[in-house]
């Protein structure tokens, strides 16, 4: 897909509100090494099962919105599916760039901002990389950006945490330590969000500190902002096995709806 293809627009478009905190954190090399460690073969393993459910096309085309560094999008595009990623985060698309070929291809992009008409088969949005604006109407304006990007019938996965097994596990103080980099990590949540502060001590200067701030999205807000725009709940998965969907337990709430 070329970066302007069905309406896509460059990064100079985005919003560049000071108050986006995701924006200078995921590019910095320290938010590449705290989140390393992330599991390659949970993600190919994942991917799978959704592919065993969704029975895709072998002429599918697919947006992996919020693609990190790839790996959902690398393994996708594995299978022979055409894939695109698209982040914010310049640093983490660089580094997913050494995956591209003939049917997978990255772009820096906001998802704020459209990426596309009636183009995709499917959208999948991985692990969290959703929430973290400052207002409902924007997490809204991405979800009917992901609507209009997608053919009639086509379908979105969104993967997020469940909120209400994560509101009574929440681990309020951790420390780890990462090829001699000190990581203090401290998590909290009021009504409307999750909050995790990074203190980063490099034992010299002053310590660098980042807070990441989530939306408490619940299954109806989910529900919600499909039905305003035209997305049909097909399915409720509660873990990357696809298992039932407990409120209470479920580690994640795995949506799949089709657009009308």
């Amino acid at each position: 897909m070329n970066l302007n293809e069905g309406n896509m627009k460059t990064p100079r478009d985005m919003n560049t509100s000071a108050s986006s905190w995701f924006k200078i954190w995921f590019d910095t090399s320290f938010y590449h090494q705290l989140y390393g460690h992330r599991n390659e073969l949970e993600a190919k393993n994942f991917v799978d099962n959704l592919l065993s459910v969704l029975q895709p096309s072998s002429s599918a085309k697919m947006l992996d919105l919020g693609c990190g560094a790839g790996r959902h999008a690398k393994h996708l595009a594995s299978k022979g599916f055409r894939v695109t990623g698209i982040d914010l985060a310049g640093s983490s698309v660089q580094q997913a760039k050494q995956f591209e070929r003939g049917n997978l291809q990255f772009y820096q992009h906001d998802m704020r901002v459209p990426f596309g008409r009636n183009y995709f088969d499917y959208v999948f949005n991985f692990f969290t990389s959703f929430g973290y604006f400052d207002t409902d109407e924007e997490h809204s304006k991405v979800i009917c950006n992901i609507s209009q990007s997608l053919k009639p019938g086509g379908v979105v996965m969104m993967d997020y945490l469940n909120v209400v097994q994560a509101s009574g596990n929440v681990v309020s103080e951790q420390q780890k330590n990462i090829d001699g980099v000190e990581y203090h990590i401290s998590r909290w949540m009021d009504e409307k969000h999750f909050f995790k502060k990074i203190t980063i001590d490099l034992q010299s200067g002053e310590p660098y500190e980042y807070t990441e701030k989530v939306a408490r999205l619940k299954k109806s807000d989910f529900e919600r902002m499909f039905e305003v725009n035209d997305l049909a709940l097909q399915g409720i998965y509660g873990d990357y096995d696809l298992g039932d969907f407990d409120i209470n337990h479920s580690p994640r709430l795995i949506l799949v709806a089709k657009r009308r």
